[in-house]
């Protein structure tokens, strides 16, 4: 296993589950159709490993991931993130990664400011710090970190929380399939990703699960849609080899709520997979727009 590139990946999906897998904050109050409004809330998802492929070396993975969200569509959704992780390889050795992300994002999807801090083990951490503003036919974003740069992207990306607005108001419309090109601001803060989203059907509210959580026990998300979606994130930047299919750099897969909730996480990057069950989901009060 190349581990500097398996750990890359491990926080660059990390980021992404920050933005756009644990909550839904749209760009609108809420999806076509829909009267039901995203949940303001704090959730704990307990990580571990599931599967380890080829000579990829990881012969345990634990962490936690720790999220809050709050806002509303007038005033604009922010989200706190931290993933600590902890990688036991082969060699008997340990790489812990402790990632911290806090975003915003206007109501109207317009847009986009982003702090991100990455530490691997007693290394410096290396930080992110931009803002993304859409402007007519196209994006631009200011970084401050890790070194002062303006960049242009094109109109056609949207930010993590109009992604998952889109996968939500695909799902409503019963389409299975969504692409879309994303920036969420990882990597040096340029990155952008091509993604493949795979929406399967509905699931019922009464359907017996292996590993119930806090999600699943409570009457009022009982009572809601949620269906098991799958997201690819490919590389826009790279093309695949001899005419072959593009890999991606990492997959998600999710259980997405109709009020933005996600359970039964699952963060597949190539050379392993982690699993990131539900421990605790406390509600936050949601201020209504005036």
């Amino acid at each position: 296993m190349r581990r500097s590139a398996s750990l890359l990946r491990f926080s660059a999906a990390a980021l992404a589950l920050s933005a756009a897998a644990l909550l839904a904050p749209a760009s609108h109050a809420a999806a076509p159709g829909s009267t039901v409004p995203f949940l303001a809330h704090q959730a704990l998802y307990e990580l571990k490993l599931t599967k380890s492929r080829g000579n990829a070396n990881v012969n345990a993975a634990t962490g936690r991931i720790l999220y809050n969200f709050t806002g509303s569509a007038c005033e604009g959704y922010s989200s706190d993130f931290r993933q600590v992780s902890e990688l036991n390889s082969g060699e008997d050795k340990t790489t812990l990664s402790d990632l911290r992300s806090t975003s915003w994002e206007s109501g109207d999807g317009k847009s986009y400011r982003f702090k991100i801090d990455t530490q691997m083990n007693d290394n410096d951490p290396n930080k992110i710090d931009g803002i993304a503003e859409r402007e007519g036919d196209h994006i631009n974003v200011k970084l401050t970190l890790p070194a002062k740069k303006s960049i242009k992207l094109d109109g056609d990306i949207v930010f993590p929380t109009e992604q998952i607005h889109r996968i939500i108001a695909a799902a409503k419309e019963g389409k299975s399939v969504l692409e879309l090109n994303v920036f969420d601001g990882s990597d040096t803060g340029e990155k952008v990703y091509s993604t493949l989203t795979v929406i399967g059907q509905a699931i019922p509210a009464d359907r017996k699960v292996a590993e119930p959580d806090p999600s699943t026990s409570d009457d009022k998300m009982k009572a809601l849609m949620r269906w098991p979606v799958t997201v690819s994130y490919f590389d826009k930047s790279e093309k695949a080899s001899d005419g072959g299919e593009q890999t991606p750099v990492y997959a998600m897969s999710f259980e997405l709520y109709e009020n933005g909730v996600s359970r039964a996480l699952a963060l597949d990057y190539n050379d392993f997979v982690i699993a990131g069950a539900m421990s605790k989901l406390m509600v936050k009060e949601t201020k209504a727009c005036k």
